[in-house]
């Protein structure tokens, strides 16, 4: 059977969640993440009027408030977002074979079942993005292809408040002539040795040697092939999100600045913690991931005796940070953890506040 899948991606979460509880907001550039003020942290998202200024997610907030000083700063409320996040999530889940969680704002959906061909699709996806702006006051973008990469891509073609429809036929030809940055794990460095290779189209890419690719790049050159072709096996799938809890960012610029990143991961590690407790858990295991500039990825862990509670998941993760880390700039970092062990019937942890770098 054809799959039909689609990616709901929210516009600008945080900040359009800011300006519906506050709508003197509107029209106002706004920005959610660390105090400007600190001079550490990173931006979480911001509106469309702050990225006009040339602001984005995962940037220094420092750099951010340099671009727009008169921006309105909001700390990030993530009880809030987490609310809203789930509430969505319960309607997209009424319309999907298998949903699948990407973070608080997207989800692909698999309705391969659920419609015919891709007009009941677009009218499904029209149905959807009705139902969350009555029910959440909110607006989001909707990419429908034949597989995942297809869908993420098409969300993201007309935002905000877009819908965007690539069947599988056209795939190919809706691919061609965006950068190869739109594809999944394109980063600075891959996107500029494809350059030096002559390949800045998605087109280009798709029409270039593959055992070429395959030399200069490994495995990930016959992905990127694949890729360009429009081809995307990979499978819609559910997350049992009980078994782990994680936060990550990427950043917006590269850095070797250790105690920059070591910032962002106590900020992550907040996050984490306020999760589990929402939840009800603590936990054993705490891992700590760092994709470099090459896009290599590496992960590491480390088990505890006992439950864990925040000063600890803190440390631990700043440990395994700084004694891991290679002498490359680090583009992605994310904190984990698992082995949760439910608080119910126990004595509750406490929360320990701390303040962010």
């Amino acid at each position: 059977m054809k799959r039909i899948i689609l990616h709901v991606d929210m516009d600008h979460f945080f900040t359009a969640i800011e300006e519906r509880e506050n709508p003197e907001l509107r029209g106002k550039p706004v920005v959610v993440g660390a105090d400007p003020k600190k001079g550490r942290g990173v931006v979480s998202t911001c509106n469309y009027e702050a990225r006009k200024f040339g602001i984005k997610s995962g940037m220094a907030i420092s750099r951010a408030y340099k671009l727009c000083p008169d921006a309105v700063f909001l700390p990030v409320n993530y009880e809030l977002y987490k609310r809203v996040s789930d509430e969505i999530m319960a309607t997209l889940r009424k319309y999907a074979d298998r949903l699948e969680r990407w973070g608080l704002d997207e989800a692909f959906l698999d309705v391969s079942s659920k419609v015919k061909d891709y007009e009941e699709a677009e009218a499904l996806a029209r149905k959807i993005k009705k139902e969350i702006l009555e029910k959440e006051k909110l607006t989001c973008s909707i990419g429908i292809g034949p597989n995942k990469l297809v869908a993420k891509i098409a969300s993201d073609f007309n935002k905000p408040d877009g819908l965007t429809v690539v069947r599988e036929s056209e795939a190919k030809d809706f691919l061609a002539p965006l950068p190869v940055s739109r594809l999944i794990g394109v980063g600075r460095k891959t996107e500029r040795k494809l350059k030096e290779m002559g390949i800045s189209t998605i087109g280009e890419l798709a029409a270039f040697d593959p055992s070429k690719l395959a030399d200069e790049f490994g495995k990930f050159g016959l992905r990127l092939y694949l890729m360009a072709q429009g081809i995307d096996e990979s499978e819609v799938r559910d997350r049992d999100e009980r078994k782990s809890i994680s936060r990550e960012i990427t950043l917006d610029e590269d850095t070797g600045d250790l105690e920059f990143v070591a910032g962002i991961v106590d900020v992550l590690s907040e996050c984490v913690y306020k999760e589990l407790l929402k939840r009800d858990f603590s936990f054993r295991t705490v891992t700590l991931k760092i994709r470099y500039e090459d896009f290599e990825t590496h992960v590491f862990s480390k088990t505890l005796p006992h439950l864990g509670e925040l000063r600890l998941l803190r440390n631990i993760a700043r440990e395994l940070l700084l004694l891991n880390a290679e002498n490359k700039k680090i583009r992605l970092v994310g904190v984990r953890v698992s082995n949760l062990v439910p608080l119910k019937g126990q004595k509750k942890l406490d929360f320990v506040n701390f303040k962010t770098p």
